[in-house]
């Protein structure tokens, strides 16, 4: 019984690698938890603390775990890249105008390698070949462009 008492931070230890181990077949950071409990249990283990506040501590520990790391980590987990689809994607992308844009006649750009319809975002504009365009919004096949200031204007 004394080198249980002696050797109780390695049983810690022990259970917190079984529980790790557990863990990697479970995938839902539960048994992940409890195994940092148990290294919370091994450290007051190795500073002299009697099993039962040894206990407590790792049980603390464990349900402290569960309660605010668990829901953050598992929210962070299931939360994948912002996906944009279709046309959303090509909104903020940059263009060349390849045909002239006025408000009272749609030209065209050059988008992500395809021509495009193009009117200007500001109906007031009028874009010239050859200028960048950034897109603001596509309604249809059209996409509406705002130009892009040079350097220096």
């Amino acid at each position: 019984m004394d080198w249980l008492s002696e050797h109780a931070w390695a049983i810690w230890l022990g259970i917190a690698a079984v529980l790790g181990m557990a863990e990697l077949m479970s995938l839902d950071l539960v048994l992940m938890m409890l195994a940092g409990g148990a290294l919370a249990g091994a450290v007051t283990a190795a500073i002299g603390a009697g099993v039962p506040v040894q206990v407590i501590v790792a049980g603390i520990t464990a349900v402290g775990m569960l309660a605010l790391v668990r829901p953050s980590l598992v929210a962070h987990l299931h939360q994948g890249p912002e996906l944009r689809l279709g046309t959303t994607k090509l909104i903020g992308q940059r263009a060349v105008v390849t045909e002239r844009i006025t408000g009272l006649s749609i030209g065209q750009i050059r988008l992500a390698g395809e021509t495009w319809s193009a009117a200007p975002y500001d109906e007031h504009v009028v874009i010239e070949p050859g200028a960048t365009v950034e897109v603001f919004e596509i309604r249809g096949a059209t996409a509406y462009v705002h130009p892009v200031p040079e350097l220096g204007e």
